[in-house]
């Protein structure tokens, strides 16, 4: 009998995401049908591992993609009609206890068009960041300064209170007086 690994999930008004968490995931099968069919199996450790969903509403395949990764296997599935679906599987009731929402992904139907600033299509390796490519860490000048003579050898001793410091403390603090009002 196989396992379920973790799955989570998340939509926008024309695609949805199911991210596979199975770290080390040996043989992946991916299997996605027009009719929202979507079947993954693969094994870890010698375990097989199966998910065997059915989703709410038909799917593009053709324009659907996916990412099999070291740590987990991202699927983006397009869908066949863009509208929101009120839940991801026909099956109505309490969703299968693999199943979560991906909150990482997750937008709301009313912030869907919002402008968002999104990092995952970033290419970081374009941006010029600014600053001195000549710029060498071993440069910077390690070696402390000998004290020139009649300074101090170091700070500690300036941070010693004063006898007048000492004193002001321990005398009680008067509270001071409110002016009268006119």
């Amino acid at each position: 009998m196989s396992r379920h690994p973790s799955v989570q999930w998340a939509q926008r008004s024309d695609k949805i995401y199911i991210t596979i968490e199975l770290p080390d995931a040996k043989d992946v099968k991916l299997k996605l049908e027009p009719e929202g069919k979507f079947f993954f199996s693969a094994t870890k450790d010698g375990i097989p591992y199966e998910v065997d969903l059915e989703l709410l509403d038909k799917i593009n395949v053709e324009e659907s993609k996916y990412n099999i990764g070291v740590r987990h296997i991202v699927y983006v599935i397009q869908k066949a009609e863009k509208k929101w679906w009120s839940r991801l599987i026909k099956q109505e009731g309490k969703p299968p206890a693999f199943l979560k929402v991906d909150w990482d992904r997750w937008v709301d139907e009313d912030e869907e068009n919002e402008k968002r600033f999104d990092f995952d299509d970033m290419d970081f390796s374009k941006l010029d960041m600014g600053g001195d490519d000549d710029f060498d860490m071993d440069d910077t000048n390690d070696e402390e300064e000998e004290p020139k003579e009649g300074e101090a050898a170091g700070k500690e001793e300036s941070m010693a209170p004063t006898d007048e410091e000492v004193k002001a403390k321990e005398e009680p603090v008067q509270p001071v007086a409110e002016e009268a009002k006119a």
